[in-house]
């Protein structure tokens, strides 16, 4: 069996193509840098290091990565005989990873079984994003290859921080994940990861780590940054910072409790366990490696606004996930463009134009007289 994997980060290593290769498969990593591709390609085995109570070393072999910026072709070779296909490279860089899948669909032996395509990626549906995607760039031949190909959504969770220089293609993570993908696509015929859990409806599954675990990670860093802390797990050893995360989640916590009736005494024992292991001591995370892209993180239907919205929607408390936003709008880091530009923003745009055009709540939402506080307020500080 043979799968590829988009995007041979930390996360594609360490997370998803660990889970790949107990799986039985072989590996072939997709990315378009090129140290990176030369140093997986140097090294015969790489190692997963979890740490952590209960973490283990795992060790990785049969793989092999190609770059796809110079080597297109040959990722669309190994595309057309492969078993699966994976990708770990942010949702907005998906337009770019199509293209590889349309050519390699096209050149697929139609007596082979659909490959089956999952993108593991921070965002909502995503492998239908990827699916569009390739309709799109497909135009006409969309129909001839459709068959060919069974696209599923997942949800997954692992926290993979910045690694230590010299590390090479070994990864550090924490001993926790969940990869739970929807089973209907498949049909019975599901593909071969014991890691993974197949589940009927995985729209609770997405929303539960989005707003307990993105949610609270960036809440973390934010609250942590505005403090002048610099880890994940120091800012959490704050017990004013603790409190304020520990807030917001609960304002997610009830919205999936009312939306999709989950447990709460579950949800419950989630945030807990969450908060573990973000406090977890081993895992020297930044709080601006954390943070980086506000302007992404205070979007419409992202980690703050998306669950704060619907929360104002059915009437729940949103005091939490606003102060969350508000320490968002602090957010100041000369090394990451969106800060930059947000900060830029502030200054340069009224507060009705910039909640508008930032968050993407439709005048008379019900959350916009919080969050246009929130900005008037950092607006004030700046002026």
């Amino acid at each position: 069996m043979k799968a590829v994997h988009f995007g041979a980060g930390n996360i594609g290593r360490g997370f998803v193509g660990l889970l790949l290769h107990e799986g039985g498969y072989d590996l072939v990593f997709s990315d378009v840098q090129a140290p990176l591709v030369d140093a997986i390609n140097a090294a015969d085995s790489y190692t997963v290091h979890e740490v952590g109570e209960g973490g283990t070393d795992k060790v990785v072999t049969r793989f092999r990565a190609i770059n796809s910026q110079t080597d297109p072709q040959q990722v669309i070779d190994e595309v057309a005989t492969a078993d699966v296909v994976t990708t770990a490279v942010g949702p907005t860089v998906l337009r770019f990873v199509a293209p590889h899948l349309v050519a390699g669909l096209a050149m697929r032996d139609p007596a082979l079984p659909p490959l089956k395509i999952m993108a593991c990626e921070n965002a909502i549906n995503a492998t239908d994003v990827l699916r569009d995607e390739i309709r799109a760039q497909a135009e006409d031949g969309w129909d001839a290859i459709a068959g060919r190909a069974i696209f599923a959504n997942t949800a997954v969770d692992r926290i993979v921080p910045a690694q230590a220089p010299g590390e090479g293609v070994d990864v550090t993570v924490e001993p926790f994940y969940e990869w739970a993908i929807e089973s209907a696509p498949f049909g019975g015929e599901l593909p071969s990861i014991p890691g993974a859990h197949f589940v009927g409806d995985l729209a609770p599954y997405i929303e539960r780590k989005l707003f307990t675990v993105n949610t609270g990670h960036a809440a973390t860093a934010y609250f942590g940054a505005r403090a002048g802390v610099d880890t994940i797990a120091a800012a959490l050893s704050d017990p004013a910072i603790a409190a304020a995360v520990a807030a917001a989640l609960e304002e997610t916590s009830a919205l999936l409790v009312a939306k999709h009736g989950l447990d709460a005494r579950e949800m419950a024992d989630y945030r807990a366990t969450i908060l573990r292991r973000f406090a977890n001591p081993a895992l020297p995370d930044t709080v601006w490696r954390v943070g980086r892209q506000p302007l992404r993180k205070l979007s419409r239907h992202e980690r703050f606004v998306g669950p704060a919205a619907e929360a104002a929607e059915r009437g729940l408390s949103v005091d939490g996930l606003v102060a969350a936003m508000a320490a968002a709008l602090e957010f100041d880091d000369p090394e990451d463009p969106q800060s930059v530009d947000l900060q830029r923003l502030l200054r340069e745009q009224d507060a009705a134009t910039f909640t508008a055009s930032v968050t993407g709540l439709e005048p008379g939402h019900p959350l916009v007289p919080a969050v246009l506080a929130a900005v008037q307020a950092r607006q004030g500080a700046l002026s």
